[in-house]
């Protein structure tokens, strides 16, 4: 007797999966509770277990688009491996006995087989060879019939008649190197990005503020207490702590651009549930750190580590990835000078933070160098007004370049 297994139930929004990867062969054994294959939404991938021991059975192919409740495969009861498929069989197709040329001339021949003005095989194949018209040559067989002189002859006849070939097409021009292409059918993970980062531009009134920070305080008491902070926590000391703090601190005296529209509606959180952007192989996800205000600097930087992880390694929950009310992204580590990040739906607003670069500025009247970033903020403007969004970025930007503000909130 055998087992169907369907796609179950990922989450109240997800509606179809698409099978990213069998990670058995169809007529394996497998074990109970074994993973057989992966499933990925447009939220995350999930592995598929076997819900008995058996011999696997595969209905659904890799890149199918399945509904919830769809029968991916189903277990068969057995107690070994199955053996490799045999291969399959080669048959050769007969080929069809083709008729002889002397026996078509010589039926050609036969007076009593044609109708008038009718071309014979034979002088039909002549013919259509040289691009003749049989209804311009006459016939000088039983009743009008062409035969197979009267081809030949129509072909010498009609030779100097026949109209110039047409002058070939000019050859493409010659291009060195390879033009491969290939093409990749887009996964459930990346129509969804696609579809939300339109719908963001078409449906928010969104602008973007900039500002520049220096970064030079929180590279010193990083380099100042950086081994001490790993040896104690286990963890290294980020830039991306320093600036969840920030935005948190920011946040609580700036509630709207913490908020978000829901229909009529505007929803103030009094918690801060930080989105990360974090790059992983399927796409861009974005893990959210749950009450990031109550979280230490270790707190954090371990939450991100263990995020950042489970993403590159396409573990991440629908939980961890959904409820964020505010989004960092660092397009620095891939050396971005500067940018407008889209805002992350439904929330309000975006940090993005950049490469930092030795620059010039004024310091007490003086020309000095410093470690600087550009920071962006985009936010909804139908929430967010200039002054909260002005006065939030630089806020983050004073207890970034004065971190003991973040210890002391002040």
């Amino acid at each position: 007797m055998s087992l169907e297994i369907k796609v179950p139930a990922v989450g109240e929004s997800i509606t179809e999966v698409t099978l990213a990867q069998w990670l058995k062969q169809d007529g394996d054994f497998v074990e109970m509770d074994e993973n057989i294959a992966e499933l990925e939404s447009d939220k995350a991938t999930f592995e598929l277990p076997a819900e008995k021991a058996g011999i696997l059975r595969i209905i659904a192919q890799e890149g199918d688009t399945l509904e919830i409740g769809a029968t991916v495969c189903t277990i068969e009861e057995g107690d070994a491996p199955a053996g490799a498929p045999a291969a399959a069989k080669e048959t050769a197709a007969p080929a069809a006995a083709a008729s002889s040329p002397a026996q078509a001339a010589d039926d050609s021949e036969n007076p009593d087989s044609y109708a008038a003005g009718t071309a014979s095989p034979a002088a039909a194949k002549i013919l259509r060879e040289k691009g003749i018209d049989a209804s311009t040559v006459k016939g000088t067989g039983k009743d009008g019939r062409i035969t197979k002189e009267d081809a030949e002859k129509a072909q010498v006849v009609a030779k100097p008649a026949a109209k110039p070939a047409a002058a070939a097409p000019a050859a493409a021009p010659v291009v060195a190197g390879a033009r491969n292409e290939r093409r990749e059918k887009m996964t459930s993970l990346r129509k969804t990005i696609a579809k939300r980062l339109v719908s963001v531009k078409n449906e928010t009134a969104m602008l973007t503020t900039f500002n520049e920070v220096n970064m030079q305080p929180i590279m010193d008491l990083r380099a100042k207490y950086k081994d001490v902070f790993k040896e104690k926590h286990g963890v290294g000391l980020g830039f991306m702590s320093f600036f969840t703090k920030a935005v948190t601190t920011a946040l609580k005296e700036w509630p709207a651009v913490n908020a978000r529209i829901e229909e009529n509606e505007l929803v103030y959180s009094d918690f801060c549930d930080v989105s990360i952007a974090v790059s992983a192989p399927k796409g861009l996800v974005v893990p959210v750190i749950r009450n990031a205000e109550s979280l230490s600097l270790q707190q954090i930087e371990k939450e991100i580590i263990a995020l950042a992880t489970k993403a590159r390694d396409n573990k991440l929950t629908i939980d961890e990835m959904t409820g964020g009310t505010f989004t960092i992204t660092n397009g620095g580590v891939f050396g971005s000078m500067m940018s407008t990040p889209i805002i992350n739906a439904p929330q309000s607003a975006i940090l993005g933070m950049h490469n930092i670069v030795q620059r010039p500025i004024a310091e007490n009247g003086q020309v000095v160098i410093r470690p600087m970033m550009y920071i962006a903020l985009s936010y909804d403007h139908r929430i967010i007004d200039g002054r909260e969004s002005v006065s939030f970025l630089v806020r983050v930007k004073q207890l970034l370049e004065d971190p003991a503000r973040l210890l002391l909130e002040i």
